[in-house]
């Protein structure tokens, strides 16, 4: 009998060495240091996993009616990856309201929500931003500045009360002193409410020639 109970319980060890293991799936989660932004203001979260298993993690941004982005693969090579957004909260984009960011890592998956609201920054497009990069760098003329400013930035922003004659655009001036400050708003170390302020003030005093 102690024989036959020894080889059963060798078996049995046997089998729990050399079968196979289950192994649970790593959790995910998203954590917002705050879940209200403002237009103007950019997304920030963290993704926190709790193994770094070399998958990337999928995220989704979707408004109220399902609305939402196409997938954005994000990397996970550590255990807190932080997300900043590259672009502000723009109306023309992002709708008034709640949004959702679903998260899908390694079979684990996690819904954060936030909301959006116009607390009424001053927001001046991406895409006016590019032009003005370009024409610090005098890739664009004085006059393609102004004009996208006049088609894009509010008139509460920044109000040009003049006709653009694209004949004469390239006679519009604004002196060179004025990259300074575009150059601190594009790095943002001004907001874009002071640079519309410090734009219009220029425009007020008839030192922006049109």
């Amino acid at each position: 009998m102690n024989v036959k109970l020894g080889v059963i319980i060798a078996g049995i060890f046997a089998l729990g060495l050399f079968a196979p293991t289950a192994f649970a799936a790593p959790s995910a989660q998203i954590v917002m240091e705050k879940t209200t932004f403002s237009y103007g203001e950019k997304l920030f979260y963290t993704i926190e996993v709790s193994e770094v298993t070399g998958d990337l993690a999928i995220i989704h941004i979707r408004d109220e009616s399902g609305k939402g982005s196409s997938a954005i693969p994000i990397e996970i090579s550590q255990l807190r990856t932080e997300v900043p957004s590259l672009y502000p909260f723009e109306k023309e984009v992002f709708p008034e309201g709640k949004f959702f960011i679903d998260l899908q890592y390694s079979g684990a998956e996690y819904t954060a929500e936030f909301n959006l609201i116009d607390s009424g920054n001053v927001v001046i497009p991406f895409q006016t931003k590019q032009i003005a990069y370009s024409w610090v760098n005098n890739q664009v003329s004085s006059g393609i500045l102004i004009d996208s400013i006049q088609k894009m930035v509010e008139e509460d922003a920044i109000n040009i009360p003049y006709e653009i004659d694209r004949d004469h655009m390239e006679e519009i001036y604004i002196p060179e002193w004025m990259k300074i400050t575009t150059i601190w708003w594009l790095e943002e170390k001004i907001s874009d409410g002071t640079y519309a302020n410090a734009f219009q003030n220029l425009i007020d005093r008839q030192i922006i020639t049109i």
